[in-house]
């Protein structure tokens, strides 16, 4: 459901780009192997940044930052991967309703308030709206002889400016119901354990003597400490 391409940062500020695509939900292990193979070993290289992101979720990219947790993508990626495809529509358009969208942790507490948005999908302008809102809500008695008379799209147009509701681009509506948003997630103390999936490479004393090899002659050959630290600051 999320693609992240995770990036070497210490090998960006030399010049190099060193990434790869993490195809999230995923596993620690897939995490630890990803790091090792674009030279995050936790010791010369430690930090990475997000470059670019692909999901299935329309919408939803734009949303995402350079620096997000790992983890926190992970337990976004699924609890968006178990909506079932009704859950998900009303899932994208509430990220385009814009009320919950500033950060991971908000789109994850949206995951878990979906019962607090209506999606309209055949409600596409103001007319349909006042139609909607008069023959399926009740919101007016209109004598049957005067109803084709009577200006929907102005009463249509009235809903919209005094409701919280939008229209969507690719089509529909969409508003809130005026059910309480529940904060079910406040941050990284309450992230499940098994969506804690950032590590770093098991440390060279466990590594096969081919890799503590490679590793050495890395460090060997790696910029002197200072010129790293003139990096960091750079950032």
């Amino acid at each position: 459901m999320i693609n992240a391409f995770i990036t070497n940062l210490g090998k960006y500020n030399e010049g190099k780009l060193c990434g790869e695509w993490l195809k999230l939900p995923a596993e620690k292990s897939d995490v630890q192997a990803l790091l090792a193979r674009i030279g995050v070993d936790g010791v010369l290289y430690e930090e990475t940044f997000i470059t670019d992101y692909e999901t299935s979720v329309d919408g939803l990219c734009k949303y995402l930052g350079e620096y997000e947790s790992v983890d926190e993508l992970n337990y976004l990626a699924d609890l968006i991967s178990n909506l079932e495809e009704w859950e998900l529509e009303k899932f994208e358009v509430a990220v385009y309703h814009g009320d919950y969208n500033s950060c991971v942790k908000d789109l994850i507490n949206l995951t878990q308030n979906l019962d607090c948005y209506e999606y309209l999908p055949d409600i596409n302008n103001e007319e349909e709206l006042g139609v909607y809102y008069i023959d399926e809500m009740g919101a007016l008695t209109i004598p049957e002889h005067l109803k084709d008379y009577f200006d929907y799209e102005k009463y249509g147009d009235e809903v919209y400016n005094d409701g919280d509701g939008a229209f969507i681009k690719g089509g529909g509506y969409v508003e809130t119901n005026r059910s309480k948003f529940e904060e079910y997630y406040t941050g990284r103390a309450d992230l499940p354990d098994e969506h804690k999936i950032f590590a770093y490479p098991n440390p060279p004393s466990q590594m096969p003597v081919k890799q503590q090899l490679e590793m050495y002659a890395k460090m060997m050959t790696a910029p002197a400490a200072d010129k790293q630290t003139r990096a960091r600051d750079e950032r």
